[in-house]
């Protein structure tokens, strides 16, 4: 009796190890920044969404450096299964290829957009001590006195917000770039620098608290958060409006029947309650409803507004 237990056991080994095989295998969400960002907060947020979404696993992969280059251009090149997703902002996309060595390197022509997560704006935030209340008077200031301002990194989020102003106020201000978003925004706090165009999140409680002035928010509507604080356009300054965006793509030959499937369960996690809250939290908003044709047609956009605007503007790594 033990001997016939024992050979049926022996015989259904491997049937068991055929079915392990068989099981999907995890989906990889690469993130192009170091865990514990903002990015990467909203990112894990959406994955475990999404796994729930689709009934599989998906493991969130940080790849930093370079701006989002690296993580972004790693997912790019990977096979294109259905079994590797990037979950960026819109500046690893329509941004970072115009500031790489090799111009050529185009990442939208390299990948395939399934669902805008969330968008969000800046908010332009100064230091209480520089005696300004309003938009114009922080622009006459600037015209007659150098001003400083701090960002995460050349071509970061905030260093282009901040270039893009500058460009429209027709005034030149000092570029001091950090390593990071915490420590260049904290440098406005005590006085080493005399603003910034931050994300929301952080910016907020200090405006809150009397740490930080906000003069003006950059989206072409008022952020909820801060009602009274008007957008760039309403403040006087035409030209200069600037919005962001996280979004889920895959390369390039992915299938279209996988492509759709992601959509679906993307277009889902975005409507949820649950994810709604976790943007909301970081200061961004739900996404505009629009099909994958619409969304690449506007990162195509995007990306050669940001090859001009860069070029006329002469911002290169350094």
């Amino acid at each position: 009796m033990q001997r016939r237990q024992l050979l049926q056991g022996a015989a259904a080994l491997p049937l068991i190890g055929g079915a392990a095989q068989a099981q999907p295998q995890a989906i990889s969400m690469v993130v192009p920044y170091a865990p514990g960002g903002g990015t990467d907060i909203v990112g894990r947020s959406f994955a475990q969404l999404f796994a729930r979404e689709l009934g599989r696993t998906v493991v969130v992969e940080n790849r930093s450096g370079a701006a989002g280059h690296i993580g972004t251009t790693y997912a790019a090149r990977a096979r294109p299964d259905g079994n590797t997703m990037l979950y960026c902002v819109s500046t690893h996309i329509v941004v970072n290829p115009h500031l790489q060595a090799n111009p050529a390197n185009e990442l939208i022509a390299a990948m395939i957009p399934v669902t805008q997560a969330a968008s969000y704006q800046y908010v332009l935030a100064v230091d209480p001590d520089l005696g300004v209340n309003t938009l114009a008077e922080l622009i006459d200031l600037a015209k007659r006195r150098n001003l400083a301002y701090s960002s995460a990194g050349v071509g970061s989020n905030n260093h282009l917000a901040a270039a893009v102003f500058s460009d429209a106020a027709d005034i030149q201000m000092e570029h001091v770039p950090y390593r990071g978003s915490l420590p260049a925004l904290l440098d406005v706090v005590s006085h080493t620098v005399q603003l910034i165009f931050s994300s929301p999140a952080p910016a907020i409680p200090l405006v809150r608290d009397g740490k930080l002035r906000a003069l003006a928010v950059t989206g072409d509507h008022r952020l909820p958060a801060l009602p009274e604080v008007p957008t760039l356009t309403e403040a006087g300054l035409r030209g200069a409006v600037i919005n962001g965006w996280h979004g889920v793509l895959v390369p390039r030959g992915t299938p279209a029947e996988i492509i759709a499937t992601y959509e679906a369960a993307g277009r889902r996690v975005v409507a949820t309650e649950e994810f709604r809250g976790r943007i909301a939290v970081e200061g961004m908003e739900p996404p505009p409803e629009r099909s994958i044709v619409e969304f690449a047609a506007a990162i195509r956009e995007e990306t050669a507004f940001w090859g001009r605007k860069l070029a006329q503007m002469q911002i290169r790594m350094e």
